[in-house]
């Protein structure tokens, strides 16, 4: 979706539901202080996150790398009455934006925050996660996916993003990020545990359902 005609892109998003004003809030804060605002999920991606939350009705969900919170605040919105989303960030700095923009949007008792590295963290997480989103360091994903196989439930969803890597994952350049991105699609497309269907939206989606 990257490549698209402005035009066209302009006609998607007035054929799509408003953005949430406390999530345009936090994409124009982003994007005015933080940087590498082009991390954050926006309005199209963030509202086909907030979809399928709907759709799939978690009890449970476990996001790796929250950033500035937009997509977290998306995923709750399908959350069932009593749910809990759990976000990891690794960087600290970015705490007060994210708690923010959780206290705007009412879900102080439904995000819980955790800040540091999520290899270390997602092994002490007690639930049975029902849905996951990895958007975390790409030098890890593949780490990362198999620490959150073992918390997710049977039947459970992961969606990844970034997989296609701005089109590095086939015009190769060596670097650790774009290995880290290689290493976890070829690990999933052999992973017979699960389903998998990859997306050309934004940067690519890779959706995983754990058979």
């Amino acid at each position: 979706m990257n490549n698209l005609d402005d035009k066209l892109l302009e006609y998607i998003t007035a054929c799509s539901s408003s953005e949430d004003p406390v999530l345009a809030e936090l994409y124009r804060e982003t994007h005015s202080k933080i940087l590498y605002p082009r991390m954050i999920s926006g309005h199209l991606q963030g509202k086909l996150l907030e979809f399928i939350s709907r759709m799939i009705k978690p009890t449970f969900i476990l996001e790796v790398g929250t950033f500035t919170g937009y997509s977290a605040i998306c995923l709750a919105k399908g959350l069932l009455p009593g749910g809990s989303l759990h976000t990891i960030e690794i960087n600290d700095e970015l705490q007060s934006v994210i708690k923010k923009y959780i206290t705007k949007a009412g879900l102080d008792d439904t995000i819980v925050l955790h800040t540091g590295d999520a290899r270390e963290i997602i092994p002490l997480l007690k639930p049975e996660f029902d849905l996951v989103f990895l958007d975390a360091d790409k030098q890890h994903y593949l780490d990362y996916y198999k620490a959150v196989y073992l918390k997710m439930r049977r039947g459970g969803y992961l969606i990844a993003d970034n997989v296609l890597w701005g089109g590095k994952v086939i015009n190769f350049s060596g670097d650790k990020e774009t290995c880290g991105i290689k290493a976890f699609n070829e690990f999933v497309k052999n992973d017979d545990r699960v389903e998998k269907l990859m997306l050309p939206l934004r940067d690519g989606l890779m959706l995983v359902r754990k058979r």
